[in-house]
């Protein structure tokens, strides 16, 4: 005798429609508090939006777009993306979509697929000499289409990671800041969904309808440390509700002279009844080591 089938209860279009505008609502207003706090966008600016047709970058976009139409300054979006040459991508998906939403684009040919595919041994973690090749092309477009800001698609949880690794593998407490100058101090990077969760902008993605495009490289790594890592804070969240909130609230709240750097704090300045200033060699922020992912 066969079990009685359970009904698969109906969803209600009423309800995925007013959840989809709250979503919306949510992602706009953390990308306007990241602008506000960072100070990303200001008038005038040409943001180049690098967009690889993955959930991150799509989500980017079109909240830059519902913000620009509302925004008290005046600033023009481009998108950019680089085709890197990956067998079977789907060339024409992303023009079609940007047509489409009426957005000036540029696509970008170079084969970096074939240069990473060839350097790096097979089972190897190609992320970051794949990262580094994406953002040598992507700050020689920015010069060229005179863009003030290169927007990327780094959200909430892509810091986060980039933290842990940092820490557990490279000894140091270093993130992706939300805004930095290029080492060559010409480019000015951007991340405005720095306040959003990975869930949101995929629940938003698949609101939308985007039509995503996956990553071969990428996706064919399923045992990168940034993937542990995500799914421990992922396993956090579910266990302790607001536990990366509050890390995420701990990176903006530094206090140096409670932590070991001799170069940040003038430890050996420190006397009775006086105030230690910060040491002169303290440096800006600069590119994470563990800067993997980059959209374009």
């Amino acid at each position: 005798m066969n079990p009685q089938r359970q009904p698969v209860p109906r969803r209600d279009p009423r309800k995925d429609e007013l959840e989809a505008r709250k979503l919306a609502k949510r992602l706009r207003r953390q990308v306007g508090e990241a602008i506000a706090d960072f100070g990303l966008i200001e008038d005038g600016d040409r943001v180049m939006v690098c967009l690889s047709g993955g959930k991150d970058s799509y989500g980017l976009l079109d909240v830059l777009l519902a913000l620009r139409d509302k925004a008290p300054v005046g600033f023009e979006l481009i998108a950019v993306n680089l085709d890197q040459k990956q067998p079977g991508f789907p060339a024409e998906v992303l023009p079609q979509y940007l047509e489409r939403r009426g957005v000036p684009y540029r696509i970008v040919e170079q084969d970096t697929y074939s240069v990473v595919k060839r350097v790096i041994p097979e089972g190897k973690t190609m992320c970051a000499l794949c990262s580094r090749l994406r953002r040598g092309v992507l700050y020689r477009v920015a010069t060229e289409l005179g863009a003030t800001k290169i927007a990327l698609g780094h959200h909430r949880d892509d810091i986060l990671a980039t933290f842990f690794l940092n820490l557990f593998h490279g000894g140091k407490l270093k993130a992706m800041p939300p805004k930095l100058v290029s080492d060559d101090g010409r480019h000015v990077v951007i991340r405005p969904v720095a306040y959003v969760k990975e869930d949101d902008l995929a629940a938003y993605a698949a609101a939308r309808a985007f039509p995503l495009i996956p990553c071969t490289l990428c996706g064919s790594q399923e045992n990168l440390q940034r993937k542990a890592l995500r799914e421990m804070l992922r396993e956090w969240e579910r266990r302790h509700p607001g536990r990366v909130e509050s890390i995420l609230r701990a990176l903006s709240d530094v206090r140096a002279s409670h932590l070991m750097d001799r170069a940040l704090f003038d430890f050996d300045g420190l006397r009775a009844g006086a105030r230690a200033a910060p040491a002169s060699g303290a440096q800006p922020p600069g590119e994470p080591l563990f800067a993997e992912e980059t959209d374009a």
